[in-house]
């Protein structure tokens, strides 16, 4: 989702990447770290009229020893990381060009001065030019914050510590849990409060559970950082050093009441529905009431609670730790949250830990970039709006659709085919296949901005005036019937994703461009792009996760017990072939965190491939370039995974990130498919075919 508020929503959704349209912040997967340079060089959109760049392979390694490396070798000697990223590749050439038309159009609607109040024209203008306006902007210091930094000084009582965290979390501040309003797992039709684990700053509890010499680096960096913040707001050495032990030693022991990330794919372990009064009674200290009636939430009468034992620790947190240790904690999640929209001192020290120390970034991405994607994030379907005026055609919205009919109906035969599923579950396999919801583009309607005042007098008040106006949406949901209209990503994002409660798939107009899909490029190119895109998609409707989701999105079991068994084994399998794959300083991929992502890729990269072949029963143009369709088609798939990636960062994913390194989403699947072998002429004893007793084969 757009802002810092929702972002346990977004965990919800089965994005093909954890990224955005930022460049920056697109989470890539890779290789080792390459030389970096000031500037990002975008590789040319297609050679040859079939969609592919040839100049990316590198033909001097045996495609049946390592696919990706032969597939990639080119790209990835020729494109280092530039400097202010952590990451390069595909995802992030695309969200550069789509940068380049952004940025076009913001400084166009910054300049227009008279557009009428409230247009999308108005509201992006003003946001963008009050971000790009740095005199202002660095005169204010951290002025915009004041009137929340003593609201917080203020703080008396439990009751005014609950009333500022509602006020805080309202404003896009994190820090103490989460709290929000999404649909109901078990009831799709209704939304439902949900509350879960929350208040870490760095990237995952392992940050501050892990005692190698990595994470011990990273904690000793985040403490330098605290202190450092905390002397921007006026405190002396002293003071800052011990607030920042102060934070440490709270955020830890949050850490150790949180659950793993592994633990958090269990949607029947992470749904504990109870009344608010039970919620109220379990958390005496954390003033339900008080805190419901201040968020705009007093509505409610049951909350989803993702992890009560997290809460029950946190209760007790909130009467053991002095209030002046918790008013410390709030400052310090205010200072974090706000950081990058005040002067250039808090802009730098935040990029000093969380852009070198935790990505591994050189330099800090211009100021262009950081405030598009800041508009983007506050405004996305405003931006959206004039996006796809300039950027969309209906003609690829039109491909598209024939592309989603075409894999959904071979995703259909690969059901009907499959040996180790009984005719029952089959057929409610596709009772929810042909339920599936298809989103392409942009929204059918628009986000409704009325209310929201955007002014160029402060940039940080008109973000904070944006979560404030997304936070109360949000909220007001309570009681509401649900909008399946919405959108979780806006227009210009580089990604797609499966949404289990609503039982959708969502293809933004930004990712429906070269390199993954491209209207008047070769069948066998789309297909293993935006086709494999598409079939990674639908597979998650039928992953470890999604396949606990009825047609309807209602979390409820539909499997005969003999499938559900064969299933597990067979996604067992899965977790363990990926488990084996070593990345960095001998981390291996976490088979089970990443496995609803690979079991997409290999489910959505066969299904595309039966697509494949029905379309060149119409139209075969055989081989192109010296090559076949069929290896154009695993070329493709392996070209839109090609990425350069830093230490720092790769650290971060392989912790973090559902989703494998790209060598392992192309080598992976492929190493799965007899088709690839016999493309390739691949023999039994290279690297890149697995025995016929050890191939995973679920869809």
């Amino acid at each position: 989702m757009r802002k810092s508020h929702l972002l346990s929503y977004s965990a919800l959704l089965s994005g093909l990447m954890l990224g955005s349209c930022s460049s920056s912040s697109t989470t890539s997967t890779g290789t080792a770290e390459t030389t970096e340079t000031a500037e990002a060089a975008v590789a040319p959109e297609m050679d040859m009229g079939h969609g592919l760049d040839l100049a990316n392979m590198d033909t001097t390694v045996d495609p049946c020893t390592d696919f990706y490396q032969y597939a990639n070798g080119g790209w990835i000697k020729n494109n280092p990381i530039p400097a202010a990223e952590s990451r390069w590749g595909s995802f992030n050439e695309l969200a550069e060009r789509n940068n380049k038309v952004l940025r076009q159009l913001l400084t166009g609607a910054a300049s227009n001065t008279a557009a009428p109040e409230g247009t999308p024209a108005q509201l992006v203008g003003d946001f963008y030019a009050a971000g790009m306006d740095s005199v202002a902007v660095n005169q204010a210091g951290y002025t915009p914050i004041k009137p929340e930094l003593e609201q917080i000084a203020s703080i008396k009582t439990k009751e005014d510590l609950v009333k500022t965290i509602a006020d805080l979390k309202s404003k896009g501040v994190g820090g103490f849990f989460n709290m929000y309003v999404s649909q109901d797992d078990k009831n799709s039709t209704q939304y439902a409060l949900q509350a879960g684990q929350g208040g870490l700053s760095l990237p995952d509890r392992d940050y501050y559970l892990k005692e190698d010499e990595r994470s011990q680096n990273v904690r000793a960096a985040y403490k330098t950082h605290l202190q450092n913040m905390f002397q921007l707001i006026g405190d002396d050495a002293a003071t800052a050093q011990k607030k920042a032990q102060t934070v440490m030693d709270i955020e830890m022991k949050l850490a150790k009441s949180s659950k793993a990330r592994v633990d958090l794919r269990d949607p029947y372990a992470n749904y504990n529905k109870m009344t608010v009064q039970e919620f109220a009674k379990q958390n005496p200290n954390l003033k339900v009431s008080q805190l419901l009636t201040s968020m705009g939430a007093e509505t409610a009468k049951d909350v989803i609670v993702g992890q009560p034992a997290f809460f029950k620790d946190l209760n007790s947190m909130l009467n053991n730790i002095p209030l002046s240790d918790w008013k410390t904690y709030a400052q310090w999640h205010l200072l974090r949250s706000m950081a990058p929209y005040l002067s250039q001192d808090f802009v730098q020290e935040n990029f000093n830990f969380y852009g070198k120390v935790l990505s591994g970034a050189k330099e800090m991405q211009p100021r262009w970039k950081r405030v598009l994607y800041t508009t983007d994030n506050a405004l996305g379907e405003a931006l959206g709006q004039l996006y796809v005026k300039e950027n969309f055609s209906p003609e690829a919205k039109q491909k598209a659709l024939e592309m989603v009919h075409n894999i959904q109906e071979s995703f259909r035969e690969h059901v009907r085919g499959l040996d180790w599923m009984s005719e029952e579950t089959k057929q409610r396999a596709l009772a929810k296949l042909d339920a599936f919801a298809v989103k392409i583009g942009y929204p059918d309607k628009w986000k409704d901005y009325e209310g929201l005042d955007i002014s160029r007098d402060s940039y940080a008040e008109n973000v904070m005036r944006a979560n404030q106006f997304e936070f109360r949406e949000n909220i007001s949901k309570i009681g509401q019937p649900i909008d399946r209209t919405e959108w979780g990503m806006t227009p210009p994002t580089v990604n797609a994703y499966y949404n289990p409660s609503m039982n959708e798939i969502v293809f933004p107009a930004g990712i429906l461009q070269p390199p993954f899909f491209d209207p008047k490029a070769d069948d066998a190119v789309n297909y293993g792009g935006m086709g494999a895109v598409i079939g990674h998609e639908l597979t998650h409707g039928f992953d470890d996760q999604g396949a606990q989701y009825d047609p309807q999105g209602n979390l409820k079991d539909w499997w005969t017990k003999e499938d559900k068994e064969q299933f597990t084994a067979r996604a067992n399998a899965v977790a363990e072939q990926y488990d084996q794959y070593t990345v960095l300083d001998n981390m291996h991929v976490n088979g089970k965190l990443t496995l609803g992502e690979n079991m997409a890729d290999i489910g959505g990269l066969s299904i595309a491939y039966t697509a494949l072949q029905k379309a060149l029963e119409k139209n075969n143009p055989g081989k192109i370039a010296g090559l076949t369709p069929e290896q154009r088609f695993f070329l493709a798939w392996a070209q839109i995974w090609r990425t350069n990636i830093r230490d720092q960062a790769q650290n971060q994913q392989i912790l973090t990130d559902p989703h494998s390194p790209g060598r392992f989403r192309t080598n992976g699947p492929v190493s799965n498919m007899p088709a690839f072998y016999k493309a390739f002429n691949c023999e039994p004893g290279d690297n890149m075919v697995r025995s016929e007793e050890n191939r995973a084969k679920i869809w």
